[in-house]
């Protein structure tokens, strides 16, 4: 079970982090990743290294080896610079999300925001939010799904996060989607109403999200999550 949500390091807070080792390293990785954007900016109808099916970017071997070099505890962060500063294209990142690890998947939907793609990579959160991996769903519920999911694709985000354990904390803009979404507040009671009849307790954050789908106009004094049936006492099964 993920207990916090997932946070990037801005580059000063990296190298507070890093030994000099590490910090070369990522000096050189993040030169190749600006070098690339700079020759394909220099020369858009080249096509990239990437079109080959056998070949990639330099930067994206350095983006696979980030945790050995710079550690794990890092290692998202140090992936999400290169993205950046290699201003990644779609190909790129759909190559590094499909072939990667989980945890080269996850920096890639950690990323997904900071790069101009508009909707075109909402496939790649579709597929993390089909997985049971707690991470990847996390990750896939941040700013680039707030900004690009449809409604209904949205709301099952949300109840994905319930029945996985995340927490509501990593949906990005959950109160602004959330307020006033009758439609989310009918699909949480059922939710909480079949895990009642199961004998399974309804989860806190059900409630939390629950009292925010109340009308704006009631924004000063929500409705209290009431319409959630209480939890069961904890058995030796739950």
């Amino acid at each position: 079970m993920l207990t916090s949500p997932i946070s990037l390091k801005f580059r000063k807070e990296l190298d507070a982090g890093l030994g000099g080792a590490a910090r070369a390293w990522l000096d050189e990785a993040l030169a190749e990743a600006a070098h690339d954007a700079a020759r394909t900016t220099a020369t858009p109808d080249t096509p990239r290294p990437e079109a080959s099916s056998y070949a990639s970017p330099p930067w994206e071997l350095r983006y696979a080896a980030a945790g050995r070099h710079c550690g794990p505890e890092h290692a998202d962060s140090v992936r999400s610079l290169l993205l950046v500063e290699a201003h990644a294209s779609l190909s790129s990142v759909t190559r590094l999300y499909e072939q990667g690890t989980a945890a080269e998947r996850r920096a890639v939907l950690l990323t997904l925001h900071l790069l101009d793609l508009g909707d075109t990579a909402l496939p790649l959160v579709e597929d993390a939010l089909r997985a049971n991996d707690t991470r990847l769903v996390a990750a896939a519920v941040g700013p680039y799904a707030a900004d690009h999911l449809d409604r209904h694709a949205w709301r099952h985000a949300v109840l994905k996060c319930l029945f996985t354990e995340v927490p509501v904390t990593a949906v990005a803009r959950l109160d602004d989607r959330a307020r006033g979404d009758a439609e989310l507040a009918r699909m949480l009671t059922d939710f909480a109403a079949e895990r009642t009849a199961a004998g399974r307790p309804v989860p806190e954050d059900l409630r939390t999200v629950l009292a925010l789908t109340a009308p704006a106009d009631e924004g000063d004094h929500p409705a209290r999550p009431t319409a959630a049936p209480a939890a069961p006492a904890p058995t030796e099964e739950s």
